[in-house]
């Protein structure tokens, strides 16, 4: 990139201008930044040299990307740098309603996938409460629907039978106006259809743990399935999940529980509902 000084002049007058929008002193930019009040003394006055990492940190105290504070500054001839030099210049609504146009729309439900035991219920409703969203588990609706348990709906209807219930289902909870965390059954990844709905409508998320905490947390609930009748129940979970692990890696995102600890995985779930929102407004 060409450092010259107008080239400097304009990237100084952009921060000017972004800080004093906000109503922030210089000082109050550098300790939200950590930059030197000195350094932004000189970057504001077109004559600070700036890093990358440096100007990174500004752009992300101001709530800006580095796109933002260079657009249109690269050679005419580069489209990129036009088409953002453009965006820009129409401010935030005007930007906002042209990506409405030419991009597809941010999911604004979050779907947590995984084996009976990782978190999904207990992960699924301390972050819904935090988004002030719903938890809208998938199984409650189905067996709603049917007037039928879950068991009683398994005996009459087999797995085939569940999975057309949960598309039925599934195809009128992703549309819903609203955010929401979805709680899905774990065979439901197995369903072409059910899946295409929730990558088409949702940002999927895969909650992992290990077989053996899986038979934990179950066992601690209660609920033997579906290793019930199985010697081996960590052996019989393990190939349960070496079968279904494909398919949980296509998530969207990951999540392991194990690692992470109820807490945090908490927070991650939290902060993918928060950055959807943050994109889509």
């Amino acid at each position: 990139m060409d450092e010259s000084p107008s080239l400097l002049s304009t990237l100084g007058a952009r921060i000017r201008g972004a800080r004093t929008s906000r109503g922030w002193s210089q000082r109050e930019l550098c300790a939200r930044s950590g930059v030197s009040l000195r350094f932004l003394g000189q970057l504001e006055g077109g004559q600070a040299n700036v890093s990358v990492a440096r100007l990174a940190e500004l752009a992300e105290a101001l709530g800006l990307s580095l796109v933002a504070l260079l657009a249109g500054l690269g050679p005419h001839s580069d489209p990129a740098d036009r088409l953002a030099a453009h965006v820009v210049g129409l401010g935030e609504p005007g930007g906002r309603a042209l990506l409405a146009k030419v991009l597809p729309p941010v999911p604004d439900k979050i779907a947590l996938v995984g084996l009976r035991g990782a978190g999904k219920s207990t992960v699924g409703a301390r972050a819904a409460q935090q988004l002030g969203c719903p938890l809208v588990v998938l199984d409650d609706v189905v067996r709603e629907h049917a007037s039928l348990s879950l068991a009683d709906l398994f005996e009459l209807h087999g797995v085939g039978g569940y999975h057309r219930l949960c598309r039925e289902r599934l195809g009128e909870v992703v549309v819903a106006a609203g955010p929401a965390i979805l709680e899905i059954g774990g065979s439901v990844v197995a369903d072409r259809s059910c899946w295409a709905l929730l990558r088409r409508h949702t940002t999927v998320v895969w909650l992992k743990a290990t077989a053996s905490a899986y038979l934990e947390r179950v066992a601690a609930q209660g609920d033997t399935r579906p290793v019930q009748g199985h010697p081996d129940a960590v052996r019989r979970l393990q190939a349960i999940l070496a079968e279904r692990e494909p398919l949980y890696r296509r998530a969207d995102q990951v999540i392991d529980t194990v690692a992470l600890g109820l807490d945090a995985s908490v927070r991650a779930v939290v902060e993918i509902g928060r950055s959807r929102r943050a994109v889509s407004r």
